[in-house]
This record gives C-alpha cells, structure tokens and sequence, in this order.
C-alpha cells in the first residue's frame, strides 16, 4: 500500500514537472522499510528510525514529509513528521578534497578496471577525468548524449534547476574525450548516451556509485581522511576548492571569479559557490592571512 501510495505521488508531482530521481530513491527505501515491518501507513517512529541510519538524516526527513502530507490528505492515518525533529539547522557535510595525487590515483585505477578488452576502464576513467576538470554534476554527466560534446564545451542539458548551460573544457579534457569516443565507436552500442555500460545502455547512478567505491578501496581511500570518506559528489567539491585557490588577487577579481565560478558550476544562487570558502578550512585560513597582511600594509 505505501509503495502503491509513493508511485501515484511520484506520477502527480511528475506531471508537474519535477524530476525527482533522488526523491523516488529514498522514498521508496522508507516505503521498503515501513513494509517491512508490517506498517501500511506513515507513522512518526518509522520515520524518524529510517531517516537516522544516515549522517545527515535531515534530507530524508525533508523528503519524507511533503509525502506524508499528501497521503494524510487522503487518509488521516497517516502522520506528518515535524520539520524540526532534527533540529534548527541542518548542517551541510564538509567535503573531502582530493589531492592531486589521489586524483591521478582514482582517474588511473580506473583504466585498471575489468573486463579485459571492454569499454569499461575507458568508460570510467574518462567518467572520472571529465568530472574532476569540469566541477560536473554525476547526474548532468551522465545524461551527456554524444551529441551535447561540442567543440565550443559540453552542452549540458535540463540541470538541476531546469537550465541549460555550455560548459567549456580545457584542452587536455576534450582530447581526453575524443580519445574515448574513438574507443567507444568500436563497441556496438546504439544508446546516445555519452557513458554507456557494458551492455551500450546509459550508465546508472548506482552502477557508477558502486565503481567509485571499489576505486576508492583500491586507492587506500576506503577510510578516507579525518573520519571523511570520499563520495563522487566530492569530486565536484574538488573542483570548486581548486579553481577558488587559483583566484586572482584584488577585490574586483575576486569578485568576477566567484561569479564566473558560480555560472561555469551551474549553481542557482552565488552563496553556494561561497560556500566553499566556509566549508574549506586551508581556504580560510588563506583568507585570514590575506586580510591580516593588508592591515598589516595599512596599520600607520
């Protein structure tokens, strides 16, 4: 019944427009778990149960709660978490930033990957390779078409937030690519998608989280750094930290290169581009020391 419920909420918010890909993911892991306890409707418990066995239970309440309205409008039965059951604020996860070196480790690990003579290794290293030049997001990568790799950059089409942007690559990415696709035209795949899998279908997000997380063992990165393991959304952190450290000095510049970062990344409003600044600390401390010798300059 509560899987019965998720699918027509999902089909009537579809309908309007969402997506909701991340959303029919952990609605149907609290369907699942409700069920299996014997529950046929939302009950307050189940979900606060659910949402804890991860870091930042936040999201899941948050997901879980438009849902609960909608079905309690049906039936009251069903109950509504309260938005606040966590808390006030929630707290964003500070990323993991990779190292050069640990890049060039996952992106090479990568080319190690089975089956020998597949697709595969060519696939993921260039799936990783792009992702650290270019700050994507897995879901905008993966639904790249052959088509959207252009020689102005990548035309990334239906982001996040229902824009479409061009993303220009530097000139080692585009080789990189190029050189995959070559590989890729032996192969009988007749999907569009630029990643394909083995069998020449769209790679999946959960086929893809799987790899990273056998690539990250193989690297010695499986327990991570300061309690942090590594999520491929991390390489996009990555991204975002390494072109904020390139920025140029002077208020004017800095001013241009967080909003030309902003745009390239496709976020929807500047303050999560500055984000990075708070949730890096050696970008901090940088900032401190910068504004500590301009007082210094200034001091009489």
């Amino acid at each position: 019944m509560l899987m019965k419920a998720v699918e027509s909420y999902l089909a009537l918010r579809r309908a309007a427009g969402y997506e909701l890909k991340n959303q029919e993911y952990q609605l149907k892991s609290f369907a699942r778990f409700a069920v299996e306890r014997g529950e046929t409707f939302v009950s307050i418990p189940t979900v606060m149960e659910w949402a804890s066995q991860i870091h930042s239970p936040h999201y899941r309440l948050e997901t879980v709660i438009p849902f609960a309205r909608h079905v309690q409008a049906e039936d009251d039965r069903h109950q509504v978490p309260p938005s606040k059951a966590f808390g006030n604020r929630r707290a964003r996860r500070i990323p993991f930033i990779f190292t050069p070196s640990e890049s060039e480790f996952l992106v090479e690990a990568a080319t190690c990957l089975g089956p020998i003579d597949s697709l595969r290794p060519y696939t993921y290293s260039t799936l990783f390779g792009l992702l650290f030049a270019s700050g994507l997001r897995i879901s905008e990568s993966l639904n790249l078409l052959i088509d959207d790799f252009t020689p102005d950059g990548l035309l990334i089409r239906k982001t996040k937030f229902k824009k479409s942007r061009l993303v220009p690559l530097h000139e080692t990415a585009v080789v990189g690519v190029e050189r995959y696709l070559e590989r890729r035209k032996r192969t009988a795949a007749g999907d569009d998608h630029l990643f394909v899998s083995l069998r020449g279908r769209g790679l999946g997000r959960n086929t893809v989280f799987n790899t990273f997380d056998e690539l990250r063992r193989r690297i010695g990165l499986d327990r991570g750094r300061g309690g942090r393991r590594p999520r491929v959304h991390d390489i996009r952190h990555t991204f975002a930290v390494r072109a904020l450290e390139a920025c140029p000095e002077g208020r004017d510049n800095i001013g241009r290169h967080m909003l030309a970062l902003s745009t390239y990344m496709g976020h929807s409003n500047i303050r999560h581009t500055y984000w990075y600044l708070e949730a890096t600390p050696h970008l901090m401390r940088d900032i401190v020391e910068a504004c500590e010798a301009f007082l210094k300059r200034g001091a009489p």
